[in-house]
């Protein structure tokens, strides 16, 4: 048996349900549906995501209210239920949430560690013990009107907008951080390089002005995805058809979760196309998936300007956060660029997953649901974690080493494309022969063979040159 947390087995209770009776410490907030679950499924060995737990308390805390209108319970007791929904949602009971991220069902065990949960701390603050389920039940009470496959999904789509939200800030500092950078960086001319190769003249700002914008394409994307989530299907019970639920309630249990989240949310009008089908969360993945494309690649990009630092690039100098080896003297790694990748890396395998798990939805019911869950939040919770790392552990403190980006320009075969346009391919290339043959720099031949003065070189290479538009004339030379 699966160690539960709890009180000791001395003190118990007997508790019933479809298959049997199971002892269960007296005094916890979980029961009998729970404890099946937590011995069925020891498998990831890490809880329920705290968001679609407190997700999950927003939507119990809307159904308690709607159902208060058809059931009429005594004040006591609504609210009792309505207090300890509220505390579930402002997560002061996470710790009673004891079954594994990942189990068979479709969710089903979340959803009934929930309803017992809430049940049995809504007896206690009505001065009754746990398991009283004469006077609160989890089912027939917390539960009254819903199906876990209206509940279940309309809780991950309140706790993934509620994370996008988050991640959403952290790239927008993010941006911002690069934005800063650029202008910093902006008259620091060096070498442009593609397929790591030597290319053409940029300067620092405008490589990371590249990175600003891209992520400020990706906090748009993340931003519009959050419309796709407001539609949900609560109110559709067990495959959305409503069975079993009042139209009064259906109609108004959105209502009561778009006033307690303070989300746009809205009842799909095709309640059964809803429940069965999960691509609303390939799509949303889709786009972390993006963003992690693009984090990556900024990170790997830092790593390799900043490599060296003596017989590397070294034109970007990283913050120093830690010793690099326990063997090699003053050596720093890049270790936060590193960790971003590393996450990247996972985000882009969790999301594999939420496709395969998505399209593997059969009929009018996905079950594997809570695989998507934990894969989607966590890609949530990583992205949103690695960004604000990055942005404050390194790019808020990158420093360019000014002197390395003109060295490495003025020895640079980059050069060369900047004076085709002055004359000429052939002779750029008799240049780059001539300066691997002799050693000299192509400053060195171009000013020696009186191509260029000393004046008209510093302009070729200067910040406005390079960050102009286009060429100039070939009069103006």
């Amino acid at each position: 048996m699966t160690d539960i947390p709890g009180e000791s087995m001395k003190s118990i209770r007997l508790e019933k349900d479809p298959i049997g009776s199971l002892s269960v410490p007296e005094n916890v907030l979980w029961g009998i549906h729970s404890m099946r679950a937590a011995e069925n499924f020891p498998l990831a060995n890490r809880p329920v995501n705290k968001a679609l737990i407190h997700a999950f308390g927003a939507v119990k805390l809307a159904a308690i209210r709607s159902n208060q209108a058809i059931k009429k319970w005594p004040d006591k007791l609504f609210n009792a239920l309505e207090r300890s929904s509220s505390e579930m949602m402002e997560g002061l009971l996470d710790e009673h949430i004891i079954v594994d991220a990942l189990q068979g069902g479709a969710g089903t065990s979340t959803n009934m560690n929930v309803n017992e949960v809430i049940a049995n701390r809504a007896l206690q603050i009505l001065g009754k013990k746990p398991g009283d389920y004469s006077v609160i039940n989890p089912i027939d009470d917390v539960n009254l009107h819903q199906s876990t496959n209206d509940t279940y999904p309309t809780a991950l789509k309140i706790a993934a907008i509620n994370r996008l939200r988050e991640l959403e800030q952290e790239i927008v500092g993010l941006t911002e951080a690069f934005q800063q950078k650029e202008k910093e960086f902006a008259h620091v001319v060096k070498v442009g390089r593609t397929q790591l190769q030597d290319a053409v003249l940029i300067t620092l700002g405008r490589e990371m002005s590249a990175y600003a914008d891209a992520f400020a394409r990706d906090r748009w994307r993340i931003y519009k995805c959050e419309e796709r989530l407001r539609v949900i299907n609560l109110g559709g019970t067990a495959i959305g058809t409503g069975i079993s639920a009042p139209k009064k309630y259906i109609f108004d249990v959105v209502e009561q979760l778009k006033e307690i989240t303070g989300i746009g949310l809205a009842r799909s009008e095709n309640l059964v196309e809803t429940t069965q089908n999960m691509d609303v969360f390939v799509e949303v993945s889709g786009i972390l998936n993006a963003c992690a494309t693009t984090l990556f690649k900024s990170a790997n990009d830092l790593r390799l300007l900043a490599s060296g630092p003596s017989g590397g690039f070294g034109e970007l100098i990283l913050p120093k956060r830690q010793a690099g080896s326990s063997i090699m003297p003053d050596k720093i790694n890049p270790v936060i660029p590193e960790a971003v990748m590393q996450v990247c890396m996972q985000v882009f395998s969790n999301s594999q997953t939420v496709s395969f798990a998505a399209s593997h939805g059969n009929l009018e019911l996905n079950a594997f649901l809570p695989l998507i869950a934990e894969n989607l939040l966590s890609n949530l919770e990583l992205l949103a974690n690695a960004i604000k790392i990055y942005r404050a552990f390194c790019v808020e403190g990158l420093k360019a080493d000014e002197e390395r980006c003109r060295r490495n320009l003025e020895s640079s075969t980059a050069l060369l494309t900047a004076l085709v346009e002055v004359f000429g391919y052939d002779k750029a290339s008799e240049l780059g022969k001539a300066s691997r043959e002799t050693g000299k720099s192509i400053r060195a031949l171009v000013i020696e063979q009186k191509i260029l003065s000393e004046i008209e070189f510093a302009e070729l290479i200067s910040t406005e040159h390079v960050n102009r538009l286009g060429s100039k004339a070939e009069s103006d030379y």
